[in-house]
């Protein structure tokens, strides 16, 4: 089958996504780590900008004051001026501070933290001059050269807006002091800025949704492959192992469950034990709802305590029910007497009164056809009593 782009029809599974993603693949936009700190550091400025900038002022002229012990020694100047430099940095390191870390959340906002050596190893595949052809003049070139040209027309039309907006305002600031009109253009300058910041949201909601449709895209699989990964799944053995496992599990939590509605429970005494319940005022005949052996007998056998089930012990009989009938399924008709035996005599015990004296224990005979021996062979007999 064609592993073409138009095969490629299935949406990509867990497993292949799960690979992609150690392999460090995953839907990236570089627009949105980048709108989301020009904007915050624009809003930080506009919040702060005065302040900084007077601090920053009086930083800078306090770097051109020189007393007296400067003067005469000049090898002292390198000490001073790193100072300024010093406190100009703390002055700054706030919003330095916060771009690393909108640059840190923003990143993981799309595809999520990553981290995988595979995606910066050396591959063969990029040293290959086709390779490189392809990725210089493919489609998916062509497409970013097309969202590159639509970013720098928008960011272009924000800042000419901008700009003629602020005309009468540009013209004004020729007239004004020097402190004012750095103020004003302070101003405008950062207001200019977060116009473009938010042009760059702009271009960020349109590219995250489109980065991540492009790669469901890119990840998508052929039938085949679908098909291909379901058998390499299922063919595991440690997969089949953990269903088998999980499956087991699952019908015992269900089969002990059951216990609770059994009428007695019939033991080997020790290796087998099967649980039957029966419905006096129905046709049907009795049905195992639990059965087990060695351990899984000893669960059933105090599960019946718990819940005060009457334990009869008749081991061939057991044997027979345990080899011959699947739980939740009816008894076989070869075993019906002997089963009624067992559940008459259960049903005379919960009646029994001092008037009413319950049945003797009875002696249950197995039909020959139903001798099994602990292994699970058919024993040739002419039948056997419990």
């Amino acid at each position: 089958m064609s592993d073409s782009a138009q095969d490629k029809t299935e949406e990509p599974t867990a497993q292949k996504l799960n690979k992609a993603r150690e392999d460090g693949q995953v839907a990236r936009s570089t627009d949105l780590p980048a709108a989301v700190i020009v904007i915050g550091s624009f809003v930080v400025l506009m919040l702060s900008g005065s302040w900084l900038v007077s601090r920053l002022s009086t930083v800078f002229a306090q770097g051109f004051v020189f007393d007296r012990q400067l003067i005469e020694k000049p090898l002292l100047l390198p000490a001073h001026f790193g100072e300024q430099m010093l406190a100009a940095f703390v002055l700054v390191l706030p919003i330095v501070a916060f771009t690393m870390v909108a640059a840190i959340v923003a990143s993981g906002m799309t595809g999520g933290y990553l981290f995988s050596l595979k995606s910066v190893a050396p591959k063969g595949s990029k040293l290959n001059p086709m390779s490189g052809l392809q990725r210089i003049f493919g489609t998916h070139a062509l497409v970013e050269l097309g969202k590159a040209i639509l970013k720098f027309m928008l960011v272009a039309g924000v800042l000419w807006w901008s700009l003629l907006t602020n005309m009468d305002s540009l013209v004004q600031i020729g007239q004004m002091g020097l402190e004012p009109a750095l103020n004003a253009a302070g101003n405008m300058i950062l207001q200019s800025g977060l116009w473009v910041a938010l042009s760059l949201a702009i271009i960020a909601m349109i590219d995250v949704p489109w980065q991540k449709h492009n790669f469901t895209k890119k990840m998508r699989m052929t039938k085949q492959e679908v098909k291909d990964e379901f058998k390499q799944m299922e063919g595991s053995p440690e997969v089949k192992a953990q269903i088998r496992r999980r499956q087991r599990e699952m019908a015992n939590s269900r089969m002990m469950d059951r216990i609770k509605d059994a009428d007695v429970v019939i033991t080997n005494p020790e290796h087998f034990a099967v649980a039957l319940e029966y419905d006096p005022t129905g046709d049907g005949a009795p049905i195992m709802v639990a059965k087990g052996s060695d351990h899984m007998a000893a669960l059933i056998r105090a599960e019946a305590k718990n819940h005060g089930i009457y334990i009869f012990e008749a081991a061939p009989l057991a044997r027979a029910i345990y080899f011959t009938t699947e739980v939740e399924h009816q008894v076989p008709e070869d075993l019906y007497h002997a089963v009624a035996q067992v559940i008459a005599y259960v049903f005379s015990l919960e009646a029994a009164s001092p008037m009413n004296p319950p049945r003797p224990k009875p002696q249950v005979k197995v039909p020959p056809s139903m001798l099994f021996s602990p292994d699970g062979k058919k024993v040739q007999a002419q039948g056997a009593t419990a």
